[in-house]
């Protein structure tokens, strides 16, 4: 039996390289989009006041790290999930869950209904995370893609769909 060498599978590097690139975006999103949409600044008023979230893939795939800092605002605050205290802990069960999810071939419920999401804390915590991502979601993404992306398209004013969304991605890019 000792004959057989192990063989690891492989690193999967590009994948690695997208996620991680997509987790930076939406955080910055979501960031951004707590200053610019109501619904998005009305969910994290009804957070506690040192609410942070994580959204990672198991078991040592990229994350986010997003949360309120001590001024009560919405930051990204990196992919180092080691020295936070988080009030929910989003797990996708693998990268491939993670890549199905953001290359949006697959919604969070549809996710979750697989069992390929894990939370950790408060269930309404959790349930906030979600409408949040799906907000921004519909911000950063194209009608059709964002269809595939969440449960359902929301009905917006021709200001939220136009200007707002401007707005979110002008500062997801520049950072303010």
């Amino acid at each position: 039996m000792n004959d057989f060498r192990e063989i690891k599978p492989g690193g999967r590097p590009f994948t690695r390289m997208y996620l991680s690139f997509m987790l930076w975006f939406v955080g910055r999103a979501i960031q951004a989009a707590a200053k610019v949409d109501p619904a998005v600044r009305r969910e994290f008023e009804e957070l506690p006041d040192t609410f942070k979230f994580t959204l990672t893939a198991a078991p040592d795939g990229p994350s986010m790290v997003v949360g309120k800092d001590e001024m009560g605002r919405v930051k990204y605050m990196g992919h180092r999930i080691e020295g936070h205290n988080f009030n929910v802990k989003m797990t996708i069960k693998s990268m491939e869950g993670l890549f199905l999810l953001f290359s949006f071939r697959e919604s969070t419920p549809i996710a979750n209904s697989r069992d390929r999401l894990f939370v950790e804390g408060n269930i309404p915590e959790a349930c906030a995370v979600v409408r949040i991502l799906d907000i921004v979601q519909v911000y950063l993404l194209p009608k059709p893609v964002a269809k595939l992306a969440i449960k359902r398209y929301p009905r917006w004013t021709l200001k939220r769909h136009t200007w707002d969304r401007a707005m979110v991605n002008l500062r997801t890019i520049v950072g303010f």
